[in-house]
């Protein structure tokens, strides 16, 4: 049944208690991106730091949600640990079907439990359990004692958070069934802070598909174009690793804390390597039938003659460049035992790579030493990055608690502020120039993902600040729709406008599908106006020095065309926000 409204589940978990709340707006925000600003507008504490109990922490799904392939995210909002400030993550996994399942279109929690707690809930229970025991476990370890609390597979979705994110360090992800994660600015801190270890999404409910022609003829027109034909093979063959010897080969692949953008033992890392030596199996969200997720394996040998133990670990370009490329190490197998150490924590890989990236460099020009360190740092020794994300994600002292608040705290501390591969937050494996330095300092949620920056890098266009920043601008717009759907964006050469259009007309969406383009440009708006009523400025962003000694297969970054273009973007920013 298609409702003009919202149907929230908003839980207080001090008082344990849930209700659940009609809120309006379906045809002005859509839901995803938009459903989440508008929660967050609604409940949100803008005048409250970001770990004060009654600041939300929102996941919501979109119209499209368990009706279309690869309909797969689950966006989460949040006030951040990293800059205090309105900021949204996505996730894909089970969790966006699984939501579905309950009849809800969003969770909404906010309080803070008495003791370490899990979250259940489903279309006809809710329960708030006492889990003291799991409190200072590894994810891997939480995920095996929760898979035993809560059987059944299928529609259950499994969200959770390691030490990092209990030690509320501003690069702790929330983890979603293993694989997937709300990874950037801090979420699983928020989720820490409110002393939740876990959230199990029980999807025991059902809802009807339409009848008619209608949407099964969309239905297998998307499905057609997502399997038969090249548009998704990329992802599912060789995943985003594939990216590395292309970057590699135009000089912009970042490399030892950026200090290069090349160099010839990068390609050891790439897709084709993962794919020969590593690559296990490959997974796929529920809802999709692509499989983009690579699932590798490494190897752990016993004190014992010929015992092994082998541990599954997914990869991608992004941690694969922060824990790689970044850090000087470009064997697979070292790679992967880098991700499952940092994983186990409940660190965000991206965040956590480029920060070790910074100590290093910061290490061996001597402004820190071992007694911060607490052992040696140098690029390329895997063995001693293995102990250094741990000691990272668990907060082993001082210095790692202060480095876990964002590289640039830490800098400004004991310095080495130049060489902080900082844009907004620890930077994405993309040096490709200035439009995608600009476009990840400033975008909303400082996500490589926010806008096609690092695409508009390597075409041949003349260097235009205009132009660029209507490029990015309109991204951003084209990018939110998607988001508000909420679609993996790996389909966005699929779901075109037209189409989206088919598919909300095949539901009932009618008054949706008639106004995409208001409606993306009206949740753009809101977002930026949340930014900036919860601090955001972005004339005070500042992009590190060492991105302006980038050489590209263009050249030289150009510094004046770097400044023209942050200009220009950061007034547009400005005007957007204050749109109504």
């Amino acid at each position: 049944m298609i409702r003009d409204h919202f149907r929230i589940l908003k839980l207080d978990l001090l008082s344990k208690k849930g209700d659940v709340v009609s809120v309006g707006g379906r045809d002005d925000f859509c839901g995803g991106s938009g459903l989440a600003a508008l929660l967050f507008q609604k409940y949100g504490r803008i005048d409250r730091t970001w770990n004060d109990p009654d600041q939300p922490l929102i996941f919501a799904i979109g119209p499209l949600t368990g009706y279309f392939p690869l309909m797969s995210k689950t966006v989460c909002a949040f006030k951040s640990p990293y800059h205090d400030q309105y900021a949204e993550s996505h996730a894909g996994g089970r969790s966006a079907l699984s939501l579905r399942f309950t009849g809800y279109d969003a969770l909404v929690i906010v309080g803070r439990a008495e003791k370490p707690s899990v979250v259940t809930f489903g279309s006809r229970h809710l329960e708030i359990k006492d889990v003291q025991y799991l409190w200072g476990l590894d994810l891997h370890s939480t995920g095996k004692m929760l898979r035993r609390m809560f059987t059944g597979a299928g529609h259950r979705s499994i969200l959770r958070i390691g030490p990092a994110g209990e030690n509320c360090s501003a690069m702790a992800c929330i983890n979603v069934d293993t694989y997937r994660h709300f990874g950037r600015l801090g979420p699983g801190a928020a989720m820490g802070a409110k002393n939740l270890k876990a959230i199990v999404i029980i999807g025991d409910g059902s809802f009807a598909l339409p009848e008619g022609k209608a949407y099964s003829k969309v239905f297998k027109d998307v499905y057609n174009q997502v399997t038969t034909t090249d548009m998704m093979h990329k992802y599912h063959n060789l995943g985003t690793p594939a990216n590395v010897a292309t970057l590699n080969k135009i000089k912009a692949m970042p490399y030892r804390n950026l200090q290069k953008t090349s160099d010839e033992t990068i390609y050891d890392m790439t897709g084709e390597q993962f794919a020969d030596k590593t690559l296990l199996r490959n997974m796929a969200c529920a809802g999709c039938p692509v499989g983009c997720i690579h699932v590798g394996f490494v190897r752990e040998k016993f004190m014992e003659p010929n015992q092994y133990l082998y541990r599954q670990v997914s990869y991608d370009h992004e941690p694969n460049f922060a824990v790689g490329s970044m850090l000087g190490v470009t064997d697979p197998f070292s790679i992967l035992s880098l991700i499952d150490v940092t994983e186990k924590t409940g660190l965000d890989v991206m965040s956590a790579g480029v920060a070790i990236a910074w100590a290093t460099e910061a290490f061996e020009k001597g402004l820190i030493k071992e007694d911060k360190t607490i052992i040696e740092l140098k690029f390329g020794d895997a063995k001693a990055y293995v102990r250094a994300l741990n000691y990272l994600g668990t907060a082993a002292n001082d210095f790692y608690r202060l480095l876990g608040q964002g590289t640039l705290k830490a800098a400004q501390q004991y310095g080495g502020q130049d060489f902080a591969c900082i844009l907004g937050q620890e930077m994405a494996g993309y040096a490709t120039g200035e439009v995608f330095f600009v476009s990840q300092a400033l975008g909303l949620r400082h996500s490589h993902l926010d806008a096609g920056g690092y695409a508009y890098d390597q075409k041949p266009i003349e260097k235009d600040e205009t132009k660029a920043v209507d490029f990015l601008v309109k991204d951003e717009e084209e990018r939110i729709l998607l988001t508000s759907m909420v679609s993996c964006l790996f389909a966005r050469e699929v779901y075109k406008p037209q189409l989206l259009a088919d598919c909300l007309i095949s539901l009932g969406y009618t008054g949706l599908a008639n106004s995409m383009t208001e409606i993306a440009g009206r949740i753009q708006s809101l977002r930026w106006r949340l930014r900036r009523s919860t601090g955001f400025d972005p004339a005070t962003v500042t992009i590190p020095k060492r991105f302006t000694e980038v050489v590209t297969f263009k050249g030289p970054v150009d510094l004046d065309y770097l400044n023209s273009l942050k200009d220009a973007y950061s007034k547009r920013i400005l005007e957007l926000a204050k749109q109504d």
